[in-house]
């Protein structure tokens, strides 16, 4: 057995169908682009259309195919939508990417009914029926498939001063979802795993990293002594979406600078 020969799978997305949400900026963006230029066609969904029709826009000039699509993926019908028009687009999904969220910035006592709703139906809800609607579609195909979804690096712990419970809940649930949905359909090929990311320097966040102390003290604390970049961040989006990671299922890929193990 230590001299079987193999041959190594592809990273390579060439011929590859795939649908990023949350794609019209930031994380969304790095994943659907880092696609693009592996191969893959690329249908780029957000709640933003206009954003969406960027990324797709940006996608295109890079000679690769893409459509958008602007949804609202909070609940089961959004979902639906989705893979709906992914099918009349690109006929197929080989990888699908729950990217989507949102969150809300409160402390436990002061976070209300229609804040927790906001997050946990995007966050929870949307994820859990964008994998239940492109998983019935990949096991109808019968040719297996991807999903990945993004957590977060609040799945495992918080960091002082931010508060994050509704956030930290949701993430975590990612990460038991991920695996529940891995057991149930690894007969049928399809791999669900997750990847969390750390501190990223997003859109989103741009404002607050202005601020040199608030950036600093991110930094500090992460091992690796700074905040994450796009081109950290796709590998581990591409491995899970291409051939390396055929034998890899129901498993969360931290990319956090090492802040998780401390």
């Amino acid at each position: 057995m230590d001299n079987q020969d193999f041959e190594l799978p592809g990273w390579k997305l060439t011929g590859k169908t795939c649908v990023v949400t949350g794609a019209g900026q930031g994380i969304g963006k790095w994943i659907a682009l880092g696609f693009a230029k592996a191969g893959a066609a690329v249908l780029v969904a957000d709640i933003d259309g206009k954003s969406a029709q960027q990324t797709t826009e940006e996608i295109t000039a890079l000679g690769r195919k893409s459509y958008h699509i602007a949804v609202d993926l909070s609940g089961a019908d959004g979902a639906t939508k989705l893979v709906d028009f992914a099918v009349q687009k690109l006929g197929s999904i080989d990888v699908l990417v729950n990217n989507a969220g949102v969150n809300v910035h409160k402390p436990a006592l002061e976070m209300t009914e229609a804040d927790f709703d906001h997050i946990s139906s995007v966050n929870a809800r949307g994820v859990y029926f964008c994998c239940q609607a492109a998983g019935r579609l990949m096991i109808s195909a019968g040719s297996g498939g991807k999903i990945i979804n993004t957590a977060s690096a609040t799945a495992f712990l918080v960091r002082k001063g931010v508060p994050n419970s509704v956030y930290a809940m949701t993430k975590a649930g990612t990460v038991m979802l991920t695996k529940a949905l891995a057991e149930e359909w690894a007969s049928h090929g399809i791999t669900v795993n997750a990847v969390a990311p750390g501190y990223m320097e997003t859109p989103l966040v741009a404002q607050r990293l202005v601020d040199p102390d608030v950036r600093t003290a991110i930094a500090e604390s992460t091992p690796l002594n700074r905040i994450g970049q796009g081109a950290d961040l796709i590998g581990a989006y591409l491995y899970l979406a291409s051939d390396l990671s055929n034998f890899v299922t129901g498993q969360t890929i931290c990319v956090d600078g090492g802040r998780t193990i401390l």
